[in-house]
């Protein structure tokens, strides 16, 4: 059995985890070794953006199940691959059951490769996010869920820039979501068993 606080879940193994990962283990899973560990991988960056585009509305749980298909969907996520996509591709996306099947979010992860494609003519994507946010995750110390916020003003920030850049389903909620998982901020709650793996995370030089 597990026990439910305001901020964490405490599981039968007598680990505090966030409340949002429940007591699904592929939740769990995720919520131990993936979320909020700083990702300085341009691609994997880029994925974890479009992912959480294909989360809107839906629950992140229902994306995660989907990951391995959407990988293989999406050419594994390369953007020179996915820049050129054409009509054909994009009608068989649409036919894939194992996906989200929304026509404005297939055609939009076109769209935002091109703009990936774009800004890295420039500097490469992990430079450009992290960059907002300086030397290493922000670290909050929130203690209830209420604490949360479902977005700030630098991920308003984040998500103007990114829009004015060309890409899409890349709102200031969507861009937190992404934010938290890839570490770029540390949301787990304080009492959370992995709210200090990452404190003094420090970018690569």
């Amino acid at each position: 059995m597990s026990k439910t606080t305001e901020s964490v879940i405490k599981h039968a193994d007598g680990i505090h985890r966030c409340f949002w990962c429940g007591t699904d283990p592929v939740y769990v899973a995720y919520h131990d070794d993936e979320w909020g560990v700083p990702e300085y991988d341009s691609r994997a960056l880029f994925e974890k953006l479009l992912l959480d585009g294909f989360q809107a509305g839906l629950s992140w749980i229902t994306i995660l199940r989907k990951r391995d298909a959407f990988r293989e969907a999406f050419d594994g996520f390369e953007p020179e691959i996915m820049a050129r996509y054409n009509a054909r591709k994009l009608a068989s996306l649409m036919k894939n059951e194992g996906i989200v099947r929304n026509k404005l979010k297939v055609e939009a992860s076109v769209t935002n490769a091109q703009a990936y494609l774009a800004l890295s003519e420039h500097q490469d994507f992990s430079t450009y996010l992290w960059n907002f946010i300086g030397d290493g995750p922000l670290q909050h110390r929130f203690r209830s869920r209420k604490d949360v916020p479902a977005a700030t003003p630098l991920a308003e920030t984040i998500s103007k820039d990114l829009k004015k850049r060309g890409f899409r389903f890349c709102g200031p909620t969507i861009v937190y979501a992404f934010m938290q998982a890839c570490g770029l901020v540390n949301d787990h709650m304080v009492t959370c068993h992995r709210h200090g793996a990452h404190i003094d995370s420090k970018r690569p030089t």
